[in-house]
């Protein structure tokens, strides 16, 4: 009988039928070909418990192969069906045997998500339900313009920061999306874009649900993925993540020198009005967010964008729009003023478009590149801050 060792986070599982786990609970022997792994999780025994294959890197693939008589290239061929062809079954690869796709079943699963509901808005916009593996929901958007077409996709399902302007908020944390699982979400809207628009994706957000820089080993890999040449190719400068400023994880990206571009859920640059908006803000607050925005521009020589919601009395005053032009002095930047898009009858309403106006003005005269963005997907609240789960097949799971 096949037996394997599952554990919480990283997983390193072979095929082999005679291993022995030793007494240090983080270390596993395979006893008929020697392969001794070390691991930072403690390990439980677990029979017959099938793994998903996309967990395996390149090279445990090839291993696993080897250990079952196979030659190494098939794993570069199995690999190629994952990634390259997005492939959600095993009996899809033809230029694999027969007997080695009955194995591959045997012993693993690929998790491949499911788009349970696909919402159309009348500006084009498409939002898909996205049903995982475990039954739980996320939710992730296509937006069209004329000269682009974005995935905005998912890191987390629910999030746990509790700004109070967000939808997203309202969801506990139940856990965080697998690299698989993200990229799968970028394929499903390729291809969205591919069947309604025949126009290819060109550009992806991590603005869905969750908060990125909580996820930050899961989505660097999905990304990885994502712009290989052995995945879907896509460059880097057309990601951009968006955070609501996690510093010590800004200041990790800027050591890791990713490649894509970050974005800042900013909302106001005084500390008392942040904190209302973002809890966050008070143990990230806005000097130390300015710190390592700095840290992160010396790093990588890469402007930042500023994503800003202007409120009816709460930041649409003179002060407000003063201390952000002040702020994106820090490095170079840019400003999105985002449309606010209501989740309920509560005290967040858009700002008059005077005071929009002023903003754009006092930005301007400072140097300051200021767009205002209009929401799209209003009409299925498939807009900024209103991903929630509201269709039916998410209440249903998440009850």
């Amino acid at each position: 009988m096949n037996a394997f060792l599952g554990y919480a986070n990283t997983l390193t599982i072979y095929n082999l039928t005679n291993f022995q786990l030793s007494h240090h609970p983080t270390r596993l022997q395979f006893s008929n070909f020697g392969i001794f792994q070390s691991f930072n999780t403690y390990l439980c025994p677990v029979e017959n418990q099938k793994i998903d294959i996309r967990k395996l890197s390149l090279t445990e693939l090839e291993e696993y192969f080897l250990a079952n008589g196979e030659k190494k290239f098939r794993a570069k061929q199995v690999y190629d069906w994952l990634w390259n062809k997005s492939l959600k079954n095993f009996d899809d690869m033809s230029n694999i045997s027969l007997s080695t796709r009955e194995m591959l079943k045997e012993n693993f699963i690929i998790n491949h998500i499911q788009v349970d509901l696909m919402q159309h808005s009348s500006d084009g916009t498409i939002k898909n339900a996205v049903k995982l593996f475990d039954d739980k929901i996320v939710e992730s958007v296509l937006i069209p313009t004329t000269k682009r077409i974005t995935a905005c996709v998912s890191s987390q399902v629910g999030c746990s920061l509790d700004c109070n302007f967000c939808a997203t908020a309202r969801l506990k944390r139940m856990r965080n999306l697998t690299p698989g699982e993200i990229y799968d979400q970028v394929v499903a809207i390729k291809e969205e874009a591919e069947t309604y628009f025949q126009r290819p994706l060109t550009n992806i957000v991590f603005m869905g649900m969750g908060e990125p820089l909580l996820n930050y080993a899961n989505v660097i890999e999905a990304i990885d993925k994502i712009t290989s040449p052995e995945g879907l190719g896509m460059a880097p400068r057309r990601i951009t993540l968006s955070t609501v400023g996690v510093t010590k994880m800004i200041r990790k990206m800027a050591d890791d020198e990713v490649k894509f571009n970050l974005a800042v859920s900013l909302h106001s640059a005084i500390n008392e009005t942040r904190s209302r908006l973002m809890p966050i803000n008070d143990s990230n607050p806005v000097e130390e967010l300015g710190e390592a925005l700095k840290y992160w521009y010396q790093k990588t020589k890469r402007k930042v964008t500023y994503e800003y919601v202007i409120w009816d009395g709460i930041n649409d005053d003179e002060k407000h729009a003063r201390a952000l032009a002040k702020f994106c002095k820090i490095i170079p930047s840019k400003v999105n003023l985002i449309q606010y898009n209501p989740i309920d009858e509560g005290e967040f309403r858009q700002a008059k478009q005077e005071a929009v106006d002023m903003y754009v003005r006092i930005l301007e005269q400072n140097g300051i590149i200021a767009k205002v963005r209009k929401s799209r997907g209003q009409d299925i609240d498939a807009a900024c801050g209103q991903l929630a789960n509201k269709n039916e097949v998410a209440q249903l799971n998440n009850i």
